[in-house]
């Protein structure tokens, strides 16, 4: 049996793509995999607290050192660590914000990046710590042309972000799914959501 943490992060709880595809491909992956179990986080639903100074403090600061003001700063990122290293697999379902990621999922990023618990540093270089066997991340694009070398691939800090950080927590395998285009005409909305789909399918399969 395996585990995996699902975390959605759009601001639409109805009619949002990227949660539509996690849907889709939690149903799939279950209808593949029964006895696996999905852990379900909503950082819309449930905001996750931005980083404070004492949240900061207590990241550099050595637990037999802690103070009570720094272990209650440091509870929601022990927290949030402990989930995510308690899983074989991460979905991440997540539509471009401004050229980026939804504040929302950048609250909890900034919540589990920690030196000593998700990565290390040896004064030269970083070592991630992350146990997770494979991420998958469904990335949704209200226009087209940001991937594969589009007109817009220069404003795309979406997908090049999410591999560069999960690589960096020791993440190596990280599978992507696209759908650009979402605010487009509705026959253009389905062919690519269906695109997206096969290649969801095609890669359970192959799990």
């Amino acid at each position: 049996m395996h585990n995996i943490l699902r975390i959605d992060s759009s601001s639409r709880t109805e009619g949002s793509h990227s949660r539509e595809l996690g849907d889709y491909f939690e149903k799939a992956w279950l209808n593949q995999h029964p006895e696996d179990r999905i852990v379900r986080r909503d950082v819309v639903a449930e905001p996750i607290e931005h980083i404070a100074d004492q949240t900061i403090a207590g990241f550099y600061t050595p637990t037999d050192q802690f103070t009570n003001e720094l272990q209650a700063a440091t509870t929601l990122s022990d927290r949030l660590i402990a989930e995510l290293q308690s899983v074989d697999f991460l979905l991440l379902t997540v539509p471009m914000y401004n050229f980026s990621i939804p504040s929302a999922l950048k609250a909890w990023i900034d919540q589990i990046v920690r030196i000593g618990r998700t990565f290390s540093y040896d004064g030269a270089s970083f070592t991630g710590l992350v146990t997770v066997k494979r991420a998958y991340v469904i990335c949704t694009y209200g226009v087209g042309g940001y991937t594969n070398g589009g007109p817009f691939s220069a404003f795309n800090f979406l997908e090049p972000y999410l591999k560069l950080l999960l690589n960096f927590l020791g993440i190596q395998d990280v599978r992507f799914f696209t759908v650009e285009a979402t605010t487009s005409d509705n026959a253009t909305v389905t062919v690519n959501t269906k695109q997206a789909k096969r290649e969801i399918d095609t890669m359970i399969a192959e799990a």
